[in-house]
């Protein structure tokens, strides 16, 4: 499995509309923020858009206006969360897919199950050889340095609402033998009103092969402050595929949003690592700054891009649930690429 930052021929994103996720008046600030990404995106790659069907096409292509470099894909989903539902990308002696069992995050939505035959039908539509493990997974709860070493969680993984029987041995061997990665770093729990179980894309991400973002809540008395210190100090103990350690760096989370008395997951660690930049979500808060900073510090040579994220989050996810990067791989995968986009 390639490192997010590693060369992209392009994007994936499934353009929103579902009124049970963003109902009344957020769906409008929502499109909002996927044209700013659609945007700040195509300056540098490819980006597929999935959308139910042509009337929905030419809707969001005058959203869009003049964007260059945007592909339409009428791919039917409940949803916009193909990171979770969507192929993995692995590289061998080819470009290849990994597509996992999606099972809307232990059978919580019964709607949004729907969305696993979507993510086969992306897989399909690539032309590219696809493996089927059988094995419940999404691809927010994994993230890697491109050189066999995995983060996780094991709220998440070990939850008995995905793959009950399976342990950690089991389920790291399976990594291992689909992804390529030899060894697993294993957090413990993720953030609170993350309806995933713990996504590891919440909390901590890889910037570079031995670099490691880390969110804190400095607020003693913020129910997530335990849990990321607990993971913190993993993360400052742990060691990378060679038994090398591993530089953390902390971003603070950002202030406590709420809707309906709910706490939503907002992250500054849900960014997405794009070719010529990093969108970062904000939430109209003091830490929207300082996130931006310490990220332009890791990435020096790629434009940071802040999203505003508020109606995003709404849904329970920002810009990373959202997106899922398609790695370059030399010709063949070149002329597949160019194949898929003529569909």
């Amino acid at each position: 499995m390639p490192a997010e930052w590693e060369k992209h021929m392009g994007t994936w994103l499934s353009w929103p509309k579902d009124p049970n996720t963003f109902p009344g008046d957020i769906l409008p600030a929502v499109e909002e923020a996927y044209v700013s990404m659609v945007m700040t995106l195509a300056k540098g790659e490819d980006v597929h858009i999935l959308v139910n069907d042509q009337k929905t096409e030419a809707r969001v292509r005058a959203l869009l206006k003049e964007a260059d470099r945007v592909t339409f894909h009428h791919i039917r989903t409940v949803d916009v969360w193909i990171r979770d539902y969507g192929p993995t990308y692995v590289k061998g002696r080819d470009l290849a897919l990994i597509k996992w069992v999606f099972n809307a995050w232990g059978n919580k939505y019964e709607d949004l199950k729907h969305d696993n035959e979507s993510g086969e039908a992306i897989a399909e539509s690539t032309g590219l050889r696809v493996f089927r493990p059988g094995v419940v997974l999404e691809g927010g709860s994994i993230d890697s340095n491109g050189q066999g070493t995995l983060l996780t969680t094991e709220q998440c993984l070990l939850n008995p609402n995905r793959n009950p029987g399976l342990g950690k041995a089991e389920l790291s061997k399976v990594m291992e033998e689909n992804l390529g990665t030899p060894h697993t770093v294993w957090l413990k729990d993720g953030i609170e009103g993350d309806d995933t179980d713990g996504h590891v894309d919440d909390i901590a991400r890889f910037v570079r092969p031995r670099t490691i973002v880390a969110a804190v809540e400095p607020g003693e008395n913020d129910p997530n402050h335990k849990a990321l210190e607990a993971n913190l100090r993993l993360l400052r103990g742990a060691v990378d595929q060679d038994g090398r350690s591993l530089e953390v760096v902390e971003i603070p989370m950002p202030e406590r949003l709420s809707s309906a008395d709910t706490r939503l997951p907002a992250s500054h660690l849900n960014f997405y690592i794009a070719n010529r930049a990093v969108l970062v979500p904000t939430f109209g808060g003091d830490s929207d700054g300082e996130a931006v900073r310490i990220l332009e510090e890791q990435f020096p040579d790629r434009e940071v891009a802040a999203i505003d994220c508020r109606a995003l989050v709404y849904g329970l996810g920002t810009l990373h649930c959202v997106s899922q990067q398609i790695p370059s791989f030399g010709q063949r995968a070149q002329r597949n690429a160019a194949a898929s986009a003529l569909t």
